[in-house]
């Protein structure tokens, strides 16, 4: 079984972490963000995933090669000349997708759930038609665009940011096709969502099934930190072995057992911390990412952050409000950062007390 995983993008929302790597192989949770995607997808069958690609494709095969034989799945890459938008790297990879005449998974790369595709693929061929989407519940409708289906699940129309209650259901970025969709899509740009969506519904092949658990789409920094924290809950709740405990850790934390924290520190809600990470007496840490080979000094304080690859933050700093580091940032002693970008190789010798971005 195959499928395809949209990574075209060029990931500028997620600058500056995405100046260092393409945004897929961005670290969620210590590991690539696809392959978080790509092991849910071995475990519901799939033996090749296409990566569609258009940035960086070297640079994102040379990240994931290893995970190729860790996983015994095949990779292809099938790379854009030019953005084909969502549905145009479908008609680019025909080719591959028409080799059998089973379905095939397309997955959205922003995407952080909990993944459950054997269900998805279950429903879609049990009721027979050409496609199947993922649709989660948001609190607040008006600010997208809706999916309103009926009691079996087949869709019947899409609403644009409703102005009354229609529904609470909005496309998740999870898809399950046959084949046969690719006869309605042509190798130009082309958006799934706006154009081949709205003609399978007014012919009823197109069914959606709600997913459970936490969704976040995490393509840009705000929305990475909540999707940490969400799936960090969620690991709580599923495999609560894999946190970090001690009397240091307040609520969920994800830790690597090459990094080392001082006894004085207090990490948690809602921390990942990557490789080689040192974390000095007295650190605060809080709902944020510590990327590999960081150093945290004395009493530094860090909430809703993240922080780049090899990044040093000096003793009785502090970075809060959505701050960003690059990779190999220094932020010396008694600085603080709110709200701002820092692109990599920058040091920072004083305070950025309003949001902006350092070139």
């Amino acid at each position: 079984m195959k499928a395809l995983i949209l990574v075209g993008g060029f990931g500028t929302r997620l600058r500056p972490l995405t100046l260092s790597v393409p945004k897929p192989v961005v670290p969620f949770a210590n590991k690539e963000m696809v392959i978080h995607q790509i092991e849910a997808l071995v475990e519901a069958g799939v033996d090749e995933v296409i990566l569609a690609v258009n940035y960086r494709p070297e640079m994102m095969e040379g990240n994931l090669a290893k995970w190729e034989k860790k996983l015994n799945v095949k990779f292809t890459y099938s790379q854009e000349t030019e953005p084909l938008g969502t549905a145009g790297p479908l008609a680019l990879a025909k080719d591959i997708l028409t080799q059998d005449d089973e379905p095939f998974f397309v997955l959205n790369s922003d995407v952080m759930c909990t993944y459950p595709l054997k269900e998805l693929l279950a429903f879609h061929k049990s009721h027979g038609s050409e496609g199947t989407i993922f649709v989660t519940k948001v609190e607040d409708p008006s600010k997208y665009g809706v999916v309103v289906s009926d009691g079996k699940g087949q869709i019947e129309r899409f609403v644009e940011k409703p102005k009354i209650f229609i529904s609470n259901k909005i496309n998740a970025g999870l898809y399950v096709f046959n084949t046969s969709i690719l006869k309605r899509i042509k190798p130009r740009p082309t958006s799934i969502e706006k154009e081949i969506f709205p003609e399978m519904c007014r012919e009823g092949q197109l069914y959606s099934m709600v997913l459970p658990g936490f969704w976040m789409d995490v393509g840009q920094p705000k929305d990475f930190i909540l999707g940490t924290c969400l799936y960090l809950k969620n690991l709580r709740q599923t495999a609560p072995e894999r946190l970090q405990k001690g009397d240091n850790i307040s609520g969920p934390v994800f830790m690597d057992p090459t990094s080392t924290i001082a006894a004085g520190c207090l990490l948690g809600p809602n921390v990942t911390i990557g490789a080689n990470v040192t974390i000095k007496e007295g650190a605060r840490i809080k709902n944020a990412v510590i990327m590999e080979g960081c150093v945290v000094g004395e009493n530094a304080f860090i909430d809703h952050c993240i922080v780049g690859w090899r990044s040093t933050i000096g003793p009785w700093a502090r970075l809060e409000n959505v701050s960003v580091l690059g990779e190999d940032v220094n932020v010396a002693s008694e600085v603080w950062i709110n709200g701002s970008k820092v692109l990599p190789h920058k040091s920072i010798s004083a305070s950025i007390p309003e949001p902006t971005v350092v070139l």
